[in-house]
């Protein structure tokens, strides 16, 4: 008599932890990185290229400097919109940004190492 009491107290608890602690899991995000995640992901596979050994100096001063002026470009499209981002200026970084991608990926892929 007494396991029984033991398992379905057992059984309530279980019953009632168990439920929030599936609901505390987070659904999978799927939408687009934002203009800032991809900048700071962009920068991460570059410093990845550098402590790899796959960037040489000349590749990485050319990364960073590209890298440099679409952030300047960014600065200036948020200043003439008081802050914002039109939906053109998204587009024309995002461009921008999967161009550098590319040449992160070609850069660093290209066989020269440090």
């Amino acid at each position: 008599m007494k396991i029984i009491k033991v398992i379905l107290q057992s059984a309530v608890l279980i019953a009632t932890v168990m439920p929030p602690a599936f609901a505390q899991q987070a659904a999978p995000n799927n939408d687009p990185p934002t203009i800032n995640q991809r900048k700071e992901n962009q920068q991460d596979r570059i410093a990845n290229g550098v402590q790899s050994g796959q960037l040489t100096a000349g590749e990485t001063r050319n990364l960073e400097t590209k890298e440099a002026a679409l952030n300047k470009e960014e600065h200036g499209m948020r200043a003439a919109d008081d802050g914002h981002l039109t939906a053109g200026d998204r587009a024309t970084l995002n461009h921008q940004q999967n161009k550098l991608s590319r040449q992160i990926y070609n850069k660093k892929h290209n066989g020269r190492v440090q």
